[in-house]
């Protein structure tokens, strides 16, 4: 069940069937499966820019918000959704990709800067403030060369996993998606430091894919 100290989840990605189980849309994957364990279908909700759903945990509502503003404008999304429901930042949990951190690694921060990524920076912008909570899920680099890192990110991130990769990304999803759903304010830290040490089963078979 989700506490009613979160108010609000945000999957970041990027609108539109092109990109649907893209990298960069890793975060829209996590709560696409969350509503469909919940038997809750995604409704276009032109005031909170985005695709919406709500389902009840018991007492608890639990709201999904996807933004429609593409990734680099996610920040217009949340604050609208922010202005709507009246929620305190302390009650935001954002779920979005990372390229610093290997496929099958998840990082979860009760605060932080952008780390260089265009929806978090935008969401950072338009609420004012660090201090959210987010959930970072490893999507690995294209290259460990700077250089080649650079040219190659636009279609690393846009790029779409592989059959391997997804294999590992079901399993982290899964981890995810168990550990949301018990998360308190009582809870967070032990959540947290089970989400950062986990390892997908299947991963040490896999190498650094």
């Amino acid at each position: 069940m989700l506490s009613g100290d979160f108010k609000l989840l945000v999957g970041l990605g990027n609108p539109g069937t092109k990109y649907n189980k893209t990298r960069h849309n890793v975060g829209f994957m996590v709560l696409e499966e969350i509503a469909k364990q919940n038997n809750c279908s995604f409704r276009e909700n032109k005031k909170l820019l985005g695709r919406t759903c709500e389902y009840f945990s018991g007492k608890y509502k639990t709201r999904l918000l996807m933004p429609n503003t593409y990734m680099n404008e996610s920040g217009k999304s949340v604050r609208s959704a922010q202005d709507w429901i009246n929620f305190e930042n302390h009650q935001l949990l954002v779920l979005v990709d990372d390229m610093d951190l290997p496929l099958g690694k998840i990082r979860v921060r009760s605060k932080g800067g952008s780390g260089g990524h265009n929806g978090l920076k935008s969401i950072i912008n338009h609420l004012g403030t660090k201090e959210f909570k987010r959930l970072k899920i490893g999507i690995g680099a294209p290259s460990d060369v700077q250089k080649d890192r650079k040219s190659k990110t636009v279609s690393h991130v846009l790029g779409r996993f592989s059959k391997e990769e997804l294999m590992i990304l079901n399993l982290i999803i899964k981890e995810i998606i168990s550990c949301i759903e018990s998360i308190t304010s009582d809870n967070w830290e032990k959540i947290t430091t089970r989400l950062n040490s986990y390892k997908p089963e299947n991963s040490q078979h896999l190498g650094n894919v």
